[in-house]
């Protein structure tokens, strides 16, 4: 699959050129014959010889970047000042901040933020602990918890580098659905350490949301906290995927015309996400599916089954199929990969049932090549942005804990993941409904608020939500 030109290795290139001739054309050329994308030219200053110019050039990857940089820097009469990966400037310093909801300008402000008057607070608190939700930041907070251990496609890079994707989760909570998200990197990777720091954290927050936490330790970890603590705990990684996955076969079904229960589904991967999908697939519906991971087709009189892979084995292929995920695919009217890049070709995908639908996942390199396997399959979607049908946990998880935190839920049912899935789906009109378009968009105003009130409604909350203003007074 050739690579494009992405925001994501944007750079910006601070020169001079010449305040005549053609050195501006010849550089925009020279970039774009190599596959780079000038996405800006700025003038910055203006004399009657030179011009400081800054040129925002769109690449392939970083080794791309740095070619078109000597490009530009070959190019008669360009003299290069400093080049600024633009990625890594929106990151200096961190993407989020806490900042204060009151004004703090004199002392009867600073009198009733902090000492003496919070003491009357954290006494009201003391006596009805239930009051917390109310009084503090508590009632919209959420932990975005991880350990480092599966972080994206980049795998077990430990704390601190995990921070930037936690900082960013945690600005997605802001923007989609006005949750304050603090993330906390833990310096372990010790189950029953990531359980206790859990729960010695949780009574600041209203919801914890499990990241990047690898398989099988995530199963343990999750199922232990959602039975020792009074707040949900959603493993965005497995329920996340799993909604957005089922949001798009309902759509898809509905451009091929086939129902959920008559499908045969055939996945690739049976890790966190993989389990999770299959779980809720299940708890919606659909009857037959099998599923593979790197020693093929999961099934009964597999030898060495555990834990979620013998789960998997005692629920799933009821018609017992061994084998390679090539031959399982043969015949399906649905495959959906959250495993590993390049596991299919176009050719196993002419093979899948007339119709077919195929879901792949795998970032940055899909199971497939979307290009090919939309020569044979009536619906492609990946996790990529740069193909249509992308299938992104951010269309779930500011709307799923938004309804949780509305409800004052203190669990997530698959009820709630049902709902949520549903409600995605739903945002998605028959008149805008296309092959291409199974998917709403994130920035889709509708998409949140209808998964939030999904969720809310599930959980138990109420049809309407209250205002602030009746919130407050039923505080005071």
């Amino acid at each position: 699959m050739s690579a494009v030109p992405s925001v994501s290795y944007s750079i910006t290139v601070r020169l001079e050129v010449p305040a005549g001739g053609a050195s501006v054309s010849q550089l925009t050329t020279a970039v774009e014959q190599a596959g780079g994308a000038v996405t800006a030219l700025d003038v910055t200053a203006s004399g009657h010889e030179r011009l400081r110019m800054d040129v925002t050039v769109a690449a392939r990857d970083t080794d791309h970047a740095d070619q078109l940089v000597e490009l530009m820097t070959a190019v008669p009469g360009v003299t290069i000042g400093k080049v600024s990966d633009r990625t890594f400037l929106m990151h200096l310093g961190g993407k989020i901040e806490m900042a204060s909801k009151h004004p703090i300008r004199n002392r009867d402000d600073l009198s009733m933020i902090y000492t003496p008057g919070v003491a009357r607070v954290c006494l009201a608190i003391a006596k009805n602990p239930e009051d917390a939700r109310r009084l503090t930041i508590k009632r919209n907070s959420i932990a975005v918890i991880t350990d480092g251990s599966a972080v994206l496609g980049l795998g077990n890079i430990g704390p601190q580098a995990a921070l930037p994707v936690m900082e960013g989760k945690a600005a997605l909570f802001k923007r989609f659905a006005g949750i304050d998200a603090w993330p906390l990197c833990l310096d372990t990777q010790d189950t029953e350490e990531i359980i206790a720091v859990v729960k010695a954290v949780a009574p600041g927050f209203a919801g914890i949301n499990l990241e990047d936490i690898s398989a099988p330790r995530c199963f343990e970890v999750e199922r232990r906290l959602r039975e020792q603590l009074d707040i949900p705990v959603f493993h965005d990684d497995q329920h996340g995927t799993a909604i957005v996955v089922l949001a798009a076969l309902y759509n898809a079904l509905r451009v091929v015309d086939k129902n959920i229960a008559d499908v045969r589904i055939v996945m690739s991967g049976a890790g966190a996400a993989g389990t999770a999908i299959i779980k809720l697939l299940l708890e919606a519906g659909a009857g037959d599916i099998v599923v593979a991971d790197i020693e093929g087709v999961v099934h009964r009189q597999r030898d060495g089954l555990v834990g979620e892979l013998l789960w998997l084995a005692e629920h799933t292929n009821a018609l017992d199929v061994t084998g390679s995920l090539r031959a399982a695919v043969a015949g399906a009217d649905v495959f959906i990969g959250v495993s590993a890049p390049n596991v299919l070709s176009g050719e196993d995908v002419a093979t899948m049932a007339d119709q077919a639908i195929v879901f792949a996942l795998a970032n940055p390199e899909p199971e497939v090549d979307p290009a090919e396997a939309s020569k044979h399959a009536a619906v492609v979607a990946t996790g990529r942005s740069d193909f249509p049908n992308q299938i992104n946990n951010v269309l779930a998880f500011p709307g799923v804990f938004r309804g949780l935190l509305d409800a004052r839920s203190s669990e997530i049912t698959s009820t709630m993941l049902l709902a949520a899935a549903r409600a995605l789906a739903s945002v998605v009109s028959d008149a805008e409904l296309n092959a291409s378009y199974i998917t709403p968009s994130v920035f889709n105003a509708d998409v949140h608020t209808a998964v939030a009130a999904a969720v809310r409604r599930a959980a138990g909350g109420p049809a309407e939500l209250p205002t602030e203003v009746l919130d407050t007074e039923a505080a005071v």
